[in-house]
């Protein structure tokens, strides 16, 4: 009687296993896919083709560095398609290895820039220059170390109009009390008539595909 006892008990606490790992899955947030349907991963680099909807330029364009003004690190601007550059995703436990969207994460472009040698391609956004009352997404940023002081290196990807159609938003979970700063990332045109990606009310939609 108490082997028969015992193995009900193990049967039932497998049960009980089995279901909470279940429930885990079922509420995990939804992975990130490319074009072709496949899971955007960890380290891997993507190209990505962006557009800003409710315009009438609604032509592919890319994202790429730029050196505006005579200060390191470089910005990110809007560039069109043959001057694009890879992009890198790193999320906030790296050991999954799956970019799952309303995550935080890393972005990053994967080579370093011999331009600004002593900065990284980190992305992050800039709480110093704003233009035209939007605050600007350049690079120096830090992978990890989530916490207060890496608050602006944090970014998610969520669903936006559509299949395979994302949008980026600053909105760092890493920081509970910063639910006031969330912003989707879009465009603004500066007195220069650089295109520089910045914090907007208006998101861009982006589009990944393995490069």
């Amino acid at each position: 009687m108490k082997t028969a006892s015992l193995a009900s008990l193990v049967l039932i606490l497998l049960a009980l296993s089995s279901q909470s790992l279940l429930g885990e899955a079922e509420t995990s947030p939804e992975q990130v896919l490319d074009t072709s349907g496949k899971v955007l991963r960890e380290g891997v680099n993507y190209n990505i083709l962006i557009s800003m909807p409710y315009t009438s330029c609604r032509s592919p364009q890319g994202l790429g560095l730029s050196k505006i003004g005579n200060s390191c690190p470089l910005d990110v601007v809007v560039v069109d398609i043959n001057h694009r550059l890879p992009l890198r995703f790193i999320p906030v436990n790296p050991k999954k290895g799956v970019i799952r969207v309303a995550t935080d994460l890393n972005i990053m472009f994967p080579d370093r820039n011999v331009t600004c040698p002593h900065h990284s391609t980190v992305w992050k956004v800039d709480n110093f220059h704003v233009s035209k009352g939007h605050r600007l997404v350049t690079t120096g940023g830090v992978v990890g170390y989530p916490g207060r002081e890496t608050i602006g290196n944090w970014f998610k990807i969520e669903k936006y109009d559509g299949a395979y159609n994302y949008k980026l938003v600053y909105c760092p979970s890493v920081c509970p009390s910063c639910k006031h700063e969330c912003k989707n990332v879009g465009m603004v045109v500066d007195q220069n008539g650089n295109q520089r990606l910045a914090l907007s009310d208006v998101p861009y939609q982006f589009r990944f595909f393995k490069a």
